[in-house]
């Protein structure tokens, strides 16, 4: 088969997002594949492909695509300093976190082994019957977010950005960024320095009672775009999840381990 334009692989429950990649992709001139199964598509082994999809999809077909998937580490958020989380935020096992006393926000740091939410003591975590200890978490103390925004980072630099909730609830709005413009600029000069992002992720923050506050960070191919502008949330992407062959060097620490999926 004769090499063609790169390709947006897009999973096989595709969201919104998707659909606005999707023609994101074409005006780019790009191909868009639509998968019907979650196994790598035969057609595109050895093309240059791009994904956008969940971590499960990501896992299934990225091995066999040679694609390198990048996200931020586990621990990025507890690296910060305490004056961008608005709270304490500490990386730990689950098996820690089942030991909780009081109330704390929990959650796996990248894929969702469990509900992300705020635990009354660490009893109602999964126990381990369910899950293993050793899966990381963060725990963080429990705050109030009023507003909360979703930012589409390249190159140390915001390319798109939406509200994304009020109150703790949906909120869609393509809100310009004057409130927490110099905090996102701050935070992203913090991760420069002490909690490095890969070249491509998303960057959540928010406004708490104390001021505005990071939320977290994760994965680009696997984040909605919510009112983003779709094209700058496309360039976003093709650089997070594409041919592992092409990946920068200093991306290389933030691949996500893909499992060997067997035929």
């Amino acid at each position: 088969m004769n090499v063609l334009s790169p390709t947006l692989l897009l999973a096989p429950r595709i969201n919104e997002t998707g659909l606005q990649l999707r023609t994101a992709a074409g005006r780019r001139g790009m191909r868009a594949f639509t998968a019907s199964s979650w196994r790598a598509p035969q057609e595109l082994l050895g093309q240059q492909v791009h994904l956008y999809g969940g971590p499960l999809f990501g896992d299934a077909v990225g091995g066999a695509l040679g694609l390198g998937l990048l996200e931020p580490s586990a621990g990025w958020l507890a690296a910060l300093p305490r004056e961008l989380t608005g709270r304490s935020v500490e990386l730990t096992t689950l098996a820690a976190a089942r030991r909780l006393t009081g109330p704390a926000f929990v959650k796996a740091p990248a894929d969702k082994h469990f509900a992300a939410r705020v635990y009354r003591d660490g009893g109602e975590l999964p126990g381990p019957e369910l899950l293993d200890g050793e899966v990381s978490v963060l725990v963080s103390e429990v705050v109030q977010f009023a507003v909360e925004y979703r930012l589409f980072v390249l190159d140390g630099t915001v390319r798109a950005a939406s509200r994304y909730a009020r109150d703790g609830e949906l909120s869609i709005g393509a809100d310009d960024l004057d409130g927490p413009e110099a905090f996102v600029a701050e935070v992203l000069a913090a991760s420069a320095e002490c909690a490095p992002l890969p070249s491509a992720a998303v960057v959540d923050v928010g406004r708490t009672p104390g001021g505005w506050a990071v939320v977290e960070a994760n994965a680009a191919w696997a984040s909605g775009g919510y009112a983003c502008d779709p094209d700058a949330v496309l360039g976003v992407v093709l650089r997070a999840a594409g041919p592992l062959e092409r990946l920068p060097d200093g991306d290389r620490p933030f691949l996500r381990e893909l499992p060997q999926i067997e035929d």
